[in-house]
C-alpha cells in the first residue's frame, strides 16, 4: 500500500439546510472510523485557525485512493482535494527498518 498526503478543503454550498450538513458530518465521522480501521486513514490534522484538513492516507494506488477511499466520504461532493504521493525518506526517524 502506498501513502498519500491529502489536503482537504470542505465548502458547504450556499443554501444547504443545516440538518443536511449535520447528517453528512455525522456520516463522515462514521466513515472516517471505518477507513481508519481498514488501514486507509492513518493520521488526520486540522491546522490551527483553518477550515481544512491534512491527512496521511493509504491505498494500493492513487486511482484506488480517489475511487474507493476518498470517493466514499459523505462530504466528498463538497471537498476540494490536493493529493501528493509519498515515499519514505532515508533519514525518516520513524522508518521501520531504521537501525536502533
Amino acid at each position: 500500500m502506498r501513502e498519500f498526503l491529502v489536503e482537504i478543503t470542505t465548502t458547504i454550498p450556499e443554501g444547504t439546510e443545516p440538518a443536511e450538513v449535520d447528517r453528512r458530518r455525522a456520516a463522515e465521522a462514521v466513515r472516517a472510523k471505518e477507513l481508519a480501521a481498514a488501514g486507509n486513514l492513518l493520521r488526520l490534522w486540522r491546522p490551527v485557525g483553518e477550515l481544512r484538513s491534512i491527512g496521511v492516507w493509504r491505498a494500493g494506488h492513487e486511482d484506488e485512493l480517489h475511487e474507493k477511499v476518498l470517493g466514499t466520504l459523505p462530504l466528498r461532493s463538497w471537498m476540494t482535494l490536493t493529493v501528493t504521493p509519498l515515499e519514505s525518506h532515508p533519514n525518516d526517524p520513524g522508518k521501520a527498518d531504521a537501525a536502533g
